[in-house]
C-alpha cells in the first residue's frame, strides 16, 4: 500500500484470512479503523462521471464499491504490492473496465498522471506509507483543478502513544512472504501537521475531523482529512 519497500513484498501476508472468507462486494464504505461506523463515500462527492483514484488499494473494497454503487466513469486501485493486486483481481477483476487496477509505485504513477483525477482518496492505504512531503504534491499534481483529496490515517499510534507533532514516520513490524521479520514506515501526524503539509502542498479548503474508536487494545482514533486542489493551476 504505496512505497513500501523495493525487495520484500511486506503486505503479502495482509488480509488472506478474509480474502477466503468474504468475496462479495462490500455494501458500505467506511472511513473509520474499526470500519463499522462513521460518513461514508458521500464525503466524496458525487462521483457519476468522475475519474477516482484509490491511492494504496490493496485488495481493492472499497474501490469496488465505489465502481458498483456510485457509477464513477472510471476508478484506478493503485497499490504497489503484487500479493494485494494479485487478491484485488481475484475478487474484483470482473468489475473492469469500470475497476482498473494498477500494479505501480503510488509516487511514480501519480506523477506520470498530471491533471488526471477528479478525486483522489485513501483509506488507511498510501497516505499512511509514503513520505507525505513526496505524496501530496504528487495528489495534488494528479487532480484536475479544484479536486478532491479524501483520506483516513491513524489520529494516534495503536496503544494510544500520541501522533508525532512534526513530519516523522514510525518504524512497525511486519514481516517478509518467508515470514521474517522485518519494519515498514508509517506517518501518524497530528492534525496541524497534514494540514501544512496539505497547503504546502497546493491544497485549500482543508478540513480535519476525528472519528472515536470503539473499546479493545487495537481501537484507534481515525483522523479523516478533506482538501481541494486549489483552481490557480499555478500554484501546484
Amino acid at each position: 500500500m504505496g512505497r513500501v519497500t523495493r525487495t520484500a513484498d511486506l503486505w503479502h501476508h495482509y488480509g488472506r484470512t478474509r480474502h477466503t472468507t468474504d468475496r462479495a462486494v462490500p455494501s458500505d464504505f467506511h472511513w473509520s479503523w474499526g470500519q463499522d461506523s462513521g460518513p461514508g463515500a458521500e464525503l466524496l462527492g458525487d462521483l457519476a462521471g468522475r475519474c477516482v483514484g484509490d491511492l494504496g488499494a490493496g485488495a481493492a473494497r472499497e474501490a469496488a464499491h465505489l465502481a458498483v454503487r456510485h457509477h464513477p466513469a472510471s476508478i484506478v486501485a493503485v497499490d504497489a504490492s503484487s500479493a494485494q493486486h494479485a487478491m484485488a483481481g481475484d475478487l474484483y477483476g470482473h468489475l473492469a473496465p469500470r475497476l482498473g487496477l494498477f500494479l505501480c509505485d503510488v509516487l511514480a504513477h501519480l506523477r506520470a498522471s498530471t491533471e488526471t483525477y477528479d478525486v483522489l482518496y485513501s483509506v488507511f492505504g498510501a497516505v499512511d506509507f509514503t513520505e507525505p512531503r513526496e505524496l501530496l504534491p504528487a495528489a495534488a499534481s494528479a487532480l484536475r483543478p479544484g479536486g478532491r483529496l479524501v483520506f483516513s490515517t491513524l489520529a494516534h499510534h495503536l496503544g494510544g502513544t500520541p501522533a508525532h507533532p512534526d513530519v516523522q514516520h514510525t518504524e512497525i513490524g511486519a514481516k517478509t512472504p518467508d515470514g521474517a521479520a522485518a519494519v515498514i514506515r508509517r506517518w501518524v501526524l497530528q492534525e496541524h501537521v497534514w494540514t501544512k503539509l496539505l497547503d504546502e502542498a497546493g491544497f485549500t479548503r482543508i478540513t480535519t475531523e476525528v472519528l472515536p474508536g470503539g473499546p479493545g487494545p487495537r481501537a484507534a482514533d481515525t483522523l479523516l482529512v478533506r482538501a481541494f486542489r486549489t483552481d490557480d493551476q499555478r500554484a501546484v
